[in-house]
């Protein structure tokens, strides 16, 4: 039987449907595993970008893929009316894209029919209260009207035997993992490393959302003061336009990770590619601001040694594993060419540098002691045909590829148990004793049947 419950969202309530209970009891997390988890010395999270799980997994061998997406497939517009058709797809340059056919029907479609996984394609609207519309309450079947580029919400690419799927064919594919908060990278990034909004009280008016259907207005904040649209921070690095402090996002005080790490006395840092250049003033023209979350935060403000010490550029990640100095806890998050976002970088490119950091780790010493998640921030406004479960009012969104790699890593697996962004989080607190950051982490699954440890 079908569960309903009512979320509150701004001023006004949706109402959503999952077959799927959240996972308040999150299983596994006995004294052996805890104990198992202390094998665990190095884990290096790469956070990429923007595909949803069928985007790209949905052709997988023995995952929840397309074969299983049945009516889900099935798109109706504002009206509840079926659409036959989809609309022309828009290039990156605004303009219809003339490699793609007009008017193809309904259903997904193989992407490598008109472009190759090494070039780029237009980018899709990811906006929080757009995917919670494009969801539709579970049925999934609003993605292309609710977007501005809907003809590629239902492309996909079969990335199987591309460099990161090789990986998963090799280690672990998770086919149950979602986003935890709906929207852009902006809002998933606090999420990854707070488990929470930002708080934004009395934002200009400018910046408040609408989130009436029939008037949406999907901007910076909430009507009762989160930021959950791309905001920038009173700190740098910034857009060199972002320079009135009015319109800047207020730093946050509440605790991240990187703050449990530290009081626990648990080496950390981000690396973030292209750090160097966007803090000396001359940033990469790919440089993505809002993907770089610690930077909002107090404790890491301008001038800081928090920041000095844990927030750093992604070559110094290659250095310090040359000099065996990676931390317990590593970040990394690649400079745009390499972060696989539609729009502004090819597929084939992040996925050949994500193999590439995988690839320096496997050749170390430290390899035989570390986990590596490869995960992707959201789902970039694609369709996904599986309900996210329904937890609270900010998520999670719609499924996402994550990949396991380790010693530790059951060996060609696809875990089909339900986890979410802060499940990362989870895991991180009981692997070295951190307290929870919010109810979302303390209850998510910590990727418990990922693993193949020697005592089991």
């Amino acid at each position: 039987m079908k569960s309903f419950r009512i979320v509150p969202i701004g001023i006004i309530c949706l109402l959503f449907w999952s077959p799927r209970a959240a996972s308040l009891n999150p299983v596994g997390t006995d004294a052996q595993f805890v104990k198992d988890l202390q094998q665990i010395r190095h884990v290096i999270i790469i956070y990429q970008e923007n595909w949803s799980f069928d985007g790209l997994y949905g052709k997988f061998p023995g995952a929840n893929g397309l074969a299983s997406a049945g009516a889900a497939v099935s798109q109706v517009d504002k009206a509840g009316n079926p659409l036959r058709v989809l609309p022309q797809a828009i290039g990156a340059d605004g303009k219809p894209d003339g490699r793609f056919p007009r008017q193809l029907p309904v259903e997904p479609f193989d992407l490598t029919k008109y472009v190759p996984a090494s070039q780029t394609t237009g980018d899709l609207i990811h906006e929080f209260y757009h995917e919670q519309l494009q969801i539709d309450g579970g049925k999934m079947d609003r993605f292309v009207t609710w977007s501005d580029n809907g003809e590629l919400t239902l492309s996909y690419f079969d990335a199987t035997n591309l460099p990161e799927g090789v990986l998963a064919k090799e280690f672990v594919l998770c086919d149950d993992f979602f986003h935890s908060a709906f929207g852009g990278s902006f809002l998933n990034h606090h999420f990854l490393i707070a488990a929470a909004p930002p708080r934004w009280p009395h934002a200009p008016a400018s910046l408040v959302s609408n989130p009436d259907a029939q008037n949406l207005k999907d901007a910076a904040v909430t009507p009762d003061g989160f930021a959950v649209n791309t905001a920038y921070s009173m700190n740098t690095p910034r857009p060199s336009r972002a320079n009135d402090p009015t319109y800047l996002l207020p730093e946050q005080t509440n605790p991240t990770i990187g703050d449990r790490l530290s009081e626990k006395g648990v080496s950390w840092k981000w690396y973030s590619g292209g750090w160097n250049d966007a803090i000396a003033g001359h940033p990469d023209p790919l440089f993505q601001f809002h993907h770089q979350p610690f930077v909002y935060y107090e404790q890491f403000k301008d001038g800081s040694a928090a920041r000095a010490e844990h927030l750093q550029d992604e070559t110094r990640f290659a250095s310090d594993l040359s000099k065996d100095t990676v931390p317990a806890v590593s970040f990394i998050k690649p400079l745009g060419p390499d972060n696989e976002h539609p729009g502004y970088a090819n597929l084939l490119t992040g996925q050949q540098h994500v193999a590439a950091i995988v690839g320096a780790v496997r050749k170390n010493r430290i390899w035989s002691s570390t986990l590596i998640i490869i995960t992707y921030d959201e789902n970039g406004g694609r369709w996904d045909h599986v309900t996210p479960p329904v937890i609270d009012r900010w998520g999670p969104g719609t499924r996402v590829p994550t990949i396991i790699v380790s010693p530790f890593a059951k060996r060609g697996f696809v875990d089909h148990t339900q986890y979410e962004t802060v499940s990362i989080l989870r895991l991180l607190e009981l692997r070295f004793g951190l307290e929870p950051l919010s109810s979302r982490d303390a209850t998510a699954s910590p990727l418990t049947n990922v693993f193949r440890f020697a005592s089991h």
